[in-house]
């Protein structure tokens, strides 16, 4: 692979991801040039496999789909290439920056593991199932993209600190994306609202799926919100052990505010309002950045 046929990779991973997730697109524009097309691999790979499940008609094609990323990765250790790999751009670019960055290939392959559950029906336990599948899939971008930027550039208490941020933010992003996209998830007949949490509320997922606003479903989904702004709260409070340029790549946690915003308005509907916020606000929010 030439570099400028590797550097055309790069960039349409970036304009993919302009498309399929614009608010990594936006943040990515603010990291740092060097680190921006890796960033570009990464948030790409990230959105081709959360998209699995709306491309095929049965589990099993999205399990074929899961494996052809994992023979991909498997290829970094010597395992045979598939001899389409180099046809896909995301794919290239995604492995030339796991090798030139040194990024831990365990880690993606565990979120493409944890990326199963959103290939069925079966609803979510539990609140430490969510939680550990917010973390595989979301928490751990967060703390590759801070890999990639460059960290906190120390060890230790640092170290640790940029850990516990990227679990709680990565908690925070996922909780907030999920509510977010609940009126594609009961179409789907989805549900990752946990077990336990419905029953709190006296609730199971058939009720979920009913479609039916009632003071139970509403107070489960602010039960959800809260959690989602006490994770943002934790993050924020690892942040501060951190340098400034160790916190670049948590640029994105200024976002789930705003949404959490738009779902606490007297019109929300979990089940018909789609919540979305201005392409200027999300902007202007990711240039004031103040964590």
């Amino acid at each position: 692979m030439t570099a400028d046929r590797l550097a055309e990779h790069y960039a349409l991973c970036g304009a993919a991801l302009r498309e399929s997730d614009r608010d990594r697109w936006l943040a990515c524009l603010f990291a740092p040039e060097a680190a921006r097309p890796h960033l570009f691999a990464l948030y790409a790979f990230n959105a081709e496999i959360a998209r699995i499940r709306s491309l095929v008609t049965q589990p099993m094609l999205g399990e074929m789909r899961l494996q052809w990323w994992i023979d991909a990765l498997d290829s970094l250790e010597g395992a045979e290439p598939r001899g389409d790999l180099r046809a896909h751009p995301v794919a290239d670019a995604l492995l030339a920056t796991v090798e030139s960055r040194g990024l831990p290939r365990q880690v993606l392959l565990d979120a493409l593991d944890a990326r199963r559950f959103d290939l069925y029906e079966d609803p979510a336990p539990d609140m430490a199932f969510l939680d550990h599948y917010c973390d595989e899939t979301c928490s751990a971008l967060f703390a590759l993209a801070s890999h990639i930027i460059g960290g906190s550039g120390g060890g230790g208490g640092a170290g640790e600190a940029e850990a516990l941020a990227a679990r709680h933010a990565g908690r925070a992003f996922a909780l907030v994306g999920l509510l977010r996209a609940l009126p594609w998830h009961v179409a789907q007949r989805q549900c990752y609202l946990p077990g336990d949490l419905l029953a709190r509320h006296g609730l199971t997922a058939g009720d979920f799926f009913a479609r039916e606003k009632n003071p139970a479903i509403t107070a489960a989904l602010a039960e959800l919100r809260a959690l989602a702004r006490d994770n943002i709260g934790k993050a924020k409070h690892s942040l501060l052990s951190l340098p400034r340029s160790g916190r670049e790549a948590f640029r994105l946690l200024t976002l789930p505010e705003l949404y959490l915003r738009e779902m606490e308005r007297r019109d929300y509907d979990p089940y018909l309002t789609l919540v979305d916020v201005p392409l200027w606000r999300r902007q202007w929010a990711l240039w004031r950045n103040r964590l």
